[in-house]
């Protein structure tokens, strides 16, 4: 029950303060992997294992050895520790802040200031889009990172607590940094690409299958089987296609990445992506926090009731 709680707790923070605005833990964590790439750099896979661990380890151990050390001192504490760790690994709220101004940007017909918006939120080349294919990349991303910010860590939170938590977005974060299939990342960010795969392979599907119990089922799951396949990441193609069946809408094709319009595979079915399209995908992802929420405090109170029996 103290696990259901700490998530509830820990939405609630993340809907009232959002994201910390002058320090954030993973600025601090993304400038301590930036000093170990620039001591133990070498072009081999081996040195991005060490790299990885030397800079993830450390930190999960020592929120776990902190958080036993608080529940041996004050389990209240302790809870408090919970809900504050797993709300500053969350983005919930983030997410909003990030989509809805290219929403009402496209809603008012200002298609630079939806270009501009929406480049915060993807890496591709946005100042060519016209505004059903800036609609399309916002509404990706808030899907994709529906699991990447928001389900992965309550996944991984209930399974291992504040340890796993952590370690789940830890590794989502050198995945970003350094999980890139270009000249420096190819073998030295292999590690960090494959520590991700492995960590998103159970909450990606279940995000997946959230997303299709919300939304139109059989036309996501339809989705999910035939177009997931296609997609080269084996976590964001079920993500993002169930979502986009789920949805109604049409997601994927070609994008512009470095000048270069680079062919993808179709996501989703029915209408062409607009603003709606992206508020909707927002209120996806609330759902399917709702439902999860909701299940972990049932499975709680269920648990509860049998040690008290």
């Amino acid at each position: 029950m103290t696990t259901a709680l700490a998530m509830v707790a820990a939405v609630l923070l993340d809907a009232w303060l959002g994201e910390p605005r002058r320090f954030h833990p993973l600025v601090a964590f993304g400038r301590l992997a930036s000093f170990v790439e620039s001591r133990l750099y070498r072009d081999r896979r081996s040195s991005g294992i060490a790299s990885w661990c030397a800079v993830v380890l450390p930190v999960v151990f020592a929120a776990w050895a902190f958080g036993a050390w608080l529940m041996h001192v004050a389990p209240w504490l302790w809870f408090v520790y919970q809900a504050v760790v797993l709300y500053l690994v969350i983005g919930l709220r983030s997410l909003s802040d990030h989509a809805m101004p290219v929403a009402r940007a496209l809603e008012a017909g200002d298609i630079l200031g939806a270009r501009t918006a929406v480049g915060r939120m993807v890496s591709r080349d946005t100042v060519s889009l016209d505004d059903v294919q800036v609609a399309a990349a916002a509404t990706e991303s808030v899907l994709e990172n529906g699991n990447d910010a928001v389900f992965g860590a309550l996944f991984w939170f209930a399974v291992l607590g504040v340890p796993g938590a952590v370690l789940y977005r830890l590794a989502n974060t050198l995945d970003a940094m350094w999980g890139y299939r270009n000249a420096r990342y190819e073998r030295f960010g292999w590690a960090a690409a494959r520590f991700d795969d492995v960590l998103n392979f159970l909450p990606a599907r279940l995000t997946a299958l959230s997303y299709g119990l919300l939304g139109d089922a059989a036309r996501a799951w339809r989705c999910w089987r035939v177009q997931a396949p296609q997609w080269d990441s084996p976590n964001a193609g079920p993500v993002m296609a169930a979502g986009a069946g789920a949805l109604g809408v049409c997601l994927g094709g070609a994008a512009p990445y470095d000048g270069v319009w680079e062919p993808r595979p179709a996501l989703g079915e029915g209408d062409p992506a607009d603003a709606r399209s992206i508020v909707r995908a927002l209120q996806l992802v609330r759902r399917g926090v709702m439902l999860w929420l909701a299940v972990m405090v049932v499975l709680g109170i269920v648990r509860w009731g049998a040690s008290h029996a």
